[in-house]
């Protein structure tokens, strides 16, 4: 009998406020780029170019140059018969690249394993990465009923133990900004939605070193996050995610232990790797 998983892909659950807003120099084609890539990635059967046109509102003949432009870079990929874009394999061979120079991936590998067979449950290791969190690597639960979310999913920034630990990590001042530019949302009973309140718990993980979810992401799903300390942007961290009937007040104190040990020994590991 194979095992049962349940996929936490929550894009469903994104809800993103008013974007940080980079100053300096701004590239409008590039920005378009993306925006064209990401509506694309996330069709099931691909978008012609009126398509993208109106669901971007971005004018037809821009759509039109840019994505004959990433077409003759191998990026995007047209049925010659439905005149759809899908994506192209140079996609597939830029992230299989990124992906193979992630360090802090490779350091972490071991320890994030080692740390899901002592708490059985499933461990997370991911990144800030601007307005939201992405998942490097994940190694799940032995459990047959358990937790999981591959490697490049994205999270909302300002979700339970993640969001917190994250923002944990920036100057107080940066981290009221965002907080302020970017909708706490609702996402259960329990999730904290005053933005005075977010910040007095974001205070306290700074102070204590790990974060607690109970119940305020998902309910019936705990989690525990411990950031971990690198010598350069961006801010990282572990975190284990496990239902309620199994994170019992008991597990916790050992899952918060040894949670925060491991991503210590993540960090030292980081800092020998500068060295």
């Amino acid at each position: 009998m194979t095992g049962s998983k349940i996929n936490c892909n929550f894009n469903w659950f994104v809800q993103y406020g008013e974007q940080m807003k980079p100053k300096g120099y701004s590239a409008p084609s590039v920005k378009k780029a993306f925006k064209i890539l990401h509506a694309i990635a996330d069709s099931s059967t691909g978008l012609g170019v009126s398509e993208l046109a109106k669901q971007l509102k971005i004018g037809k003949s821009t759509v039109h140059g840019i994505t004959a432009a990433l077409e003759e870079m191998g990026v995007l990929v047209r049925d010659p018969l439905q005149k759809k874009y899908t994506p192209g394999y140079t996609l597939l061979e830029l992230g299989r690249r990124a992906y193979s120079k992630m360090e802090l991936r490779d350091v972490a590998r071991i320890p994030i394993g080692n740390l899901m067979e002592k708490v059985r449950e499933t461990v997370f290791l991911g990144v800030m990465n601007g307005d939201h969190i992405t998942i490097l690597d994940v190694v799940e639960s032995h459990n047959e009923l358990k937790i999981t979310s591959p490697p490049g999913t994205k999270l909302p920034l300002l979700a339970g133990a993640t969001g917190k630990v994250f923002l944990a990590q920036l100057e107080e001042r940066k981290a009221k900004e965002i907080v302020q530019k970017m909708r706490l949302v609702r996402y259960t009973s329990k999730s904290v939605v005053h933005s005075k309140k977010f910040l007095a718990e974001v205070e306290e993980v700074r102070k204590r070193g790990y974060a607690i979810d109970n119940e305020e992401y998902m309910l019936g799903v705990r989690a525990i996050a411990a950031p971990i300390q690198t010598s350069s942007p961006p801010p990282a961290a572990i975190w284990v995610v496990g239902f309620t009937s199994s994170l019992n007040d008991q597990k916790m104190e050992k899952v918060i232990l040894v949670t925060r040990n491991t991503a210590q020994e993540i960090s030292d590991s980081m800092r020998d790797h500068v060295r």
